[in-house]
């Protein structure tokens, strides 16, 4: 029996008529959203994130508990199957939940049968490729004879990837952004565009914040329209509405977008901190904000676009 670890419920449904066999068990977590707790204790990394979801995004403490039990008994029960199949696109929403995924199989169960993964980034039947969801059931037993078997270098750099990224300190993830293996070969990319979250040195702005400025400066959009353009442009982040409009909902607070109706607008201090003469920090509040392990009100890290590195402030 296989168990195949599915990224999403856009791909359930194309996987229930697609033919193939075997259990499925379906990731529904965005551990690339939020506080990834420094435990290595499963119980307590669960609890001291769903405090942390409640508390910054509204997110029902209880339901996510329960609802993320099953998907850990279930990774615990790794043993009782014959291969484990991992579905995972390119973007960093999929690369942090299958590194998370790869992590803690073997930490539940030291002696795991073969886990092979399907990911990609383009397929040819399908233009604009942004995820596993935009394909067609008849897509995907092709890609499941083309499945790679993970070897020891894989789970060695995943385990240390996980280990770094839920970390403090960004350096040892940016070392491991340059490590390459050919069966994860979007991991490093993904890992940058995460450290890219952090401030930029010259005037506060993370890469996303940045491209929503950038975007608005042109002229004001409906709130729509600017998604379609970052899905568009920045699909290596792999984020969907939830997260864009917590981006929106904090650029507003911050005074430097203004929303009228659907339509949303660069302000004058949004154009001061976008022209680096005034810095987002002074306006926009980091308090209870994570990306990984990082608490953003409390670091000194800071990523460099010219040097194209992170740096100490």
């Amino acid at each position: 029996m296989i168990l195949h670890i599915l990224n999403g419920d856009a791909t359930r449904e194309i996987f229930e008529h697609s033919g193939l066999k075997g259990d499925v068990l379906v990731w529904r977590e965005m551990l690339c959203e939020g506080k990834a707790p420094a435990t290595q204790d499963l119980p307590r990394f669960f609890e001291e994130r769903a405090a942390h979801l409640q508390q910054e995004y509204g997110i029902d403490r209880k339901t996510y508990l329960d609802s993320i039990g099953e998907d850990y008994k279930k990774l615990g029960q790794a043993t009782a199957y014959n291969e484990i199949v991992l579905w995972f696109e390119f973007d960093l929403f999929c690369q942090v939940n299958m590194i998370f995924i790869l992590y803690y199989l073997k930490k539940l169960n030291p002696i795991l049968p073969p886990v092979s993964i399907v990911q990609l980034e383009e397929h040819p039947d399908v233009p604009n490729f942004r995820g596993l969801g935009m394909l067609r059931p008849e897509h995907l037993p092709p890609l499941f004879g083309e499945r790679e078997y993970l070897q020891d270098e894989d789970w060695q750099l995943a385990t240390e990837a996980w280990e770094a990224y839920r970390s403090d300190d960004p350096l040892r993830l940016e070392q491991l952004s340059y490590r390459y293996t050919e069966r994860l070969p979007y991991l490093g990319t993904a890992l940058q565009a995460h450290l890219k979250r952090l401030p930029n040195a010259e005037n506060g702005l993370n890469a996303v914040e940045h491209f929503l400025l950038d975007r608005l400066a042109l002229g004001k959009l409906r709130e729509r329209d600017l998604y379609y353009q970052f899905w568009d442009e920045l699909k290596i982040y792999g984020f969907g509405d939830f997260q864009l409009d917590i981006y929106t909902q904090r650029l507003q607070r911050a005074g430097v977008v203004q929303r009228n109706d659907e339509m949303l607008y660069l302000t004058g201090l949004g154009e001061e901190v976008l022209n680096s003469e005034e810095n987002y920090l002074s306006f926009a509040s980091q308090r209870n904000i994570w990306i990984g392990g990082i608490p953003l009100d409390d670091t000194p890290w800071r990523w460099d676009e010219e040097e194209g590195k992170v740096v100490h402030s």
